[in-house]
């Protein structure tokens, strides 16, 4: 039984049983971490702001020897990235971004500085010209990450990176649509 405090990025969530949500959080020190929300979905749940997509949060988890599992047990919200949440284009790009994280990062492993280029391309997003921060995005993280050397040429990133993941990303069919 062990108490752990961490800052992180929420990118997924998804409901499951009468009040409760499995959220999906990158954070800075533990990287991906999958953890259960008990009653966040009650109308007095007092956490349930807190661990809305793409807040920033420090987070309050319960790891116990019976659940594989953490459980949250106090959220904070650190910024909400309230423009980008408020604007539906940014929204998108914002969710393809998240989606990316998800799939191309391994849960439990400390990657600080993908963290942090999440968190800084979320700030961009908010004040900056949308398709090149995701073009940013997109060779950061995939040099970052290994699959392949930064700034370099790639006629079809998005193609590229469904390779490697061997599936089809579900983001990818609005983002021409947010690109018009």
């Amino acid at each position: 039984m062990k108490s752990l405090k961490t800052e992180g990025i929420i990118i997924r969530r998804r409901n499951i049983g009468e009040a409760d949500r499995i959220i999906t959080v990158f954070t800075k020190y533990n990287g991906k971490l999958r953890i259960k929300a008990p009653g966040v979905r009650k109308i007095t749940s007092r956490r349930s702001p807190h661990i809305e997509l793409l807040n920033l949060s420090v987070l309050t988890l319960y790891n116990s020897s019976r659940s594989q599992v953490p459980i949250l047990t106090e959220a904070q919200t650190i910024y909400s990235f309230d423009i980008v949440k408020a604007d539906l284009k940014k929204i998108g790009f914002a969710f393809y971004i998240c989606e990316l994280i998800d799939k191309l990062c391994p849960d439990s492993q400390e990657n600080r500085s993908i963290f942090y280029l999440l968190k800084q391309t979320l700030e961009e997003l908010t004040y900056s010209n949308e398709s090149r921060v995701i073009d940013e995005f997109e060779e950061k993280i995939l040099s970052a990450l290994g699959f392949m050397p930064y700034k370099h040429p790639l006629l079809d990133r998005q193609a590229f990176i469904e390779q490697i993941l061997e599936e089809k990303l579900r983001t990818r069919d609005i983002l021409p649509l947010l690109l018009s």
